[in-house]
């Protein structure tokens, strides 16, 4: 089995799957984890240098080809595009990611409107416009298809510090659940995926600014502590399975309970503004 996985390698034999933000981190390792299980994949993000990079590892690693397209999902024209190439490519569609995302630590006190704007627009704004444009793809699946949205373990309750986020994490759990039942008739499942700590770069360097901050973080996590992309990949691939075909409109924690012991932005943003 590829990367210790307890699926079979052929689970999404001849699957067509599309992630956004999936050049890098998380989306990447989605990526690759659903190549080595049979599909087809294509990854989108605004820089063509990391698509390229990623579709090398990806290459390297598995085998396979990684399909990449530049997109930003802030902008409606550049996601059409995309859309109006997966159907030309391959012309239906069994499974979207909405990975991509933007955070970063600020008190709302001092957020600018573009700060706020920025936030919003990749996670909220941005999981609409794709989902919509892929919504045609997806009605043609042969089989039952699946829209998994990334959120955040502060998508219920505050995000103190990260408030542009927490509010669009928010409305995205809130759209996962419209959209389940919207699509249902759709043969279009639709659930959220809330991942674990998992120290991207992006995470390092927007997140957890220090080696104290990392480990305040994972002194909140009753289970597993800090995670990586694999095995958050396993979750994905669930969600994504027939096994799964029975769940809609739900969300999938797997942060090692972390969201049951408290906010760890809460103490950190503390600790970033007192210095």
């Amino acid at each position: 089995m590829a990367n210790n996985s307890i699926f079979k390698d052929n689970l999404f034999e001849g699957k067509k799957v599309f992630i956004t933000g999936g050049a890098t981190g998380m989306g990447l390792g989605f990526a690759k984890a659903f190549l080595e299980h049979g599909a087809e994949v294509l990854i989108a993000s605004r820089k063509e240098d990391n698509l390229q990079l990623a579709s090398e590892e990806a290459q390297k690693e598995t085998g396979k080809e990684l399909l990449w397209k530049v997109m930003d999902v802030r902008d409606n024209g550049s996601v059409t595009t995309v859309a109006d190439f997966i159907k030309s490519e391959w012309g239906e569609l069994d499974i979207l990611v909405n990975n991509a995302a933007g955070n970063f630590i600020a008190p709302v006190s001092s957020m600018s409107e573009n700060a706020w704007r920025a936030v919003v627009d990749i996670v909220l704004d941005g999981t609409f416009r794709v989902s919509k444009a892929c919504y045609p793809l997806l009605r043609k699946s042969e089989s039952i298809s699946s829209v998994v949205n990334i959120i955040a373990n502060y998508a219920w309750n505050a995000a103190p510090f990260v408030g542009h986020s927490g509010a669009a994490k928010a409305g995205v759990l809130n759209l996962t659940r419209t959209l389940a039942l919207e699509w249902a008739s759709d043969e279009i499942r639709v659930n959220a995926f809330c991942p674990g700590v998992v120290l991207t770069e992006n995470v390092k360097s927007n997140l957890m600014l220090d080696e104290k901050t990392a480990k305040m973080f994972e002194n909140y996590i009753p289970l597993g502590g800090v995670t990586d992309s694999n095995k958050m990949a396993q979750q994905v691939l669930y969600l994504c399975s027939s096994a799964a075909d029975v769940i809609t409109g739900d969300m999938l924690i797997a942060d090692g309970g972390q969201w049951l012991v408290g906010n760890a932005f809460y103490q950190a943003g503390k600790q970033f503004l007192d210095e």
